[in-house]
Formats: C-alpha cells, sequence, structure tokens
C-alpha cells in the first residue's frame, strides 16, 4: 500500500497504528485506524497524523524506514495547513512502530538541500519520542550475540527482514543497519519506554540496554518497566497518559506536578 497520512485533530504527535490493533511486525493498514485510540494526547490538544507506512511483506524494513522520514518530512513542510508547530515534532507507537519512533529519533535530520521534491528538502528530525516495547537490537536480541534479524524469536516475520536474512554475513550487516541502538547521540531527542518486563516477543532487555546506552552518551532517556506484564496488555490505553505526559514536558515544556 501507499503511504497515507490521516489527520485526528482536537506541539504534535505523529503515530504509527498501535499494537492493540492487532498489528505489528511493519505490517500497516488504514483500516486498523482507531481515532478513540488516541484519546490520551487529542483530550490534551494534540494533533494526531495516524501513518500508514508501506506494509511488508510487500515492503521490508529498510524500504518502511523511509516511509516514515517522508511522513515527518510532509508534516513539517503542511505544517501551517494544521496550525501546528513544525519544530515541536513527536513520535510514538509499539512494537515494530516502536522500532520505526527510536529510528526515526536516533536518524532523523536534515533533508537534501538539492533534492527536486521540496519535501525532501526538509528535515525529518522529531523533537520527542516515547513508544512501547520497541525491539533496539536485533544482533544482541534478548542476550548479547542472540541474532534475532528474521530469525529465532523473530523467524516469524522473517519476510519483513526480506533478503538481507537470508545468511549469517547479511544478517550481521542488515543488523545492524536497522537497530536503533547503533546510532545514538548526546542529540538525540528524549526518548520514553514502556516496557513489560515479562514480554517474551521483545525483550525488556532491549530497552534497558538502549536508555543505558543513551544515558551513557548524556542522552535524555528513560525507562518504565511494568511487572509481569507481557507483549502488549490490557490497560494500555491507561499507560497512553505517560507517554502525553512526556509529549507535554518536552514538545511544551509543561511540569508535572
Amino acid at each position: 500500500m501507499a503511504l497515507t497520512l490521516d489527520v485526528i485533530q482536537p506541539p504534535l504527535i505523529i503515530m504509527r497504528m498501535p499494537k492493540p490493533l492487532g498489528l505489528g511486525g511493519w505490517f500497516s493498514s488504514h483500516d486498523a485506524i482507531n481515532p478513540g485510540s488516541y484519546a490520551p494526547f487529542l483530550d490534551r490538544g494534540y494533533t494526531v497524523f495516524a501513518v500508514c507506512h508501506g506494509s511488508q511483506p510487500r515492503f521490508i524494513v529498510t524500504e518502511i524506514v523511509p516511509d516514515i522520514h517522508r511522513a515527518v518530512r510532509f508534516v513539517r513542510a503542511n505544517a501551517a495547513r494544521w496550525s501546528v508547530d513544525p519544530e515541536h515534532l513527536g513520535i510514538t507507537g509499539g512494537s515494530a512502530g516502536g522500532h520505526l519512533s527510536l529510528t526515526m529519533g536516533t536518524q532523523g535530520g536534515p533533508g537534501d538541500a538539492n533534492a527536486k521534491d521540496p519535501i525532501d528538502r526538509v528535515s525529518s528530525a522529531v523533537q520527542a519520542v516515547a513508544c512501547f516495547f520497541p525491539p533496539t537490537d536485533f544482533l544482541n536480541y534478548g542476550k548479547p550475540g542472540e541474532d534475532a534479524v528474521g530469525v529465532g524469536i523473530l523467524k516469524d516475520f522473517q519476510p519483513g527482514f526480506g533478503p538481507g536474512s537470508a545468511t549469517p554475513e547479511s544478517r550481521k550487516k542488515l543488523g545492524h543497519e536497522i537497530s536503533p541502538i547503533n546510532f545514538i547521540t548526546p542529540r538525540m531527542p528524549p526518548v520514553l519506554i514502556i516496557h513489560g518486563d515479562a514480554d517474551t516477543l521483545v525483550p525488556i532487555q532491549q530497552a534497558q540496554i538502549f536508555v543505558e546506552k543513551a544515558t551513557a552518551a548524556g542522552a535524555d532517556a528513560k525507562l518504565i518497566a511494568k511487572p509481569g506484564l507481557g507483549h502488549g496488555w490490557v490497560t494500555m490505553g491507561a499507560d497512553a497518559a505517560d507517554l502525553a505526559d512526556w509529549f507535554d514536558k518536552y514538545l511544551r515544556g509543561v511540569k508535572k506536578p
């Protein structure tokens, strides 16, 4: 499917479809958009852009990431159209959507000043990231040296990794390229991760090592661990208030009492 954006209006949040709607593994579907799930953000006056990126198996991760860059660029270039501030953009998602959110947080940046398409000249940087249970390091997945690039725990998601998952050598190259942990810098935007410590699909170790490395680099990163919870839980909607608090703090400068 082609890249599309649904705009839900009441700073700014760019959202991939959340995990409770049954999406994951870099699948994307316009039919799954549920504006009601964005209530914690809409209630605080945020404009939400629900991003439907190219979906696997037709598109693989390395083709999906450019869609998210373009989505941010498009929103920034057209910010006046929706009366939003182009310098206060946040991004959120869960699972694969969390991975894409962290990818933008660590790799979003200036556009190409010489690009023919004016959208491509615009920055894809975001100013805050808040997400649920994201994969962060596909080559150290759950423990050091554990390869999950379409194999092991993530073997059922192999189509999303594409031909780069075929051999140990190609997996090492692809795994490095798509792991947000490898692109942490002191200048990256503030990151909040909420993760269940009983998650067997994306181990909480993925959040722990990301936050540890980001903090050591001098970036602002925080993990909220949810005891006994796995890869998604019934009360995630309520926990989205923590994501909204994060955006309030870093997009609006609002301090929680």
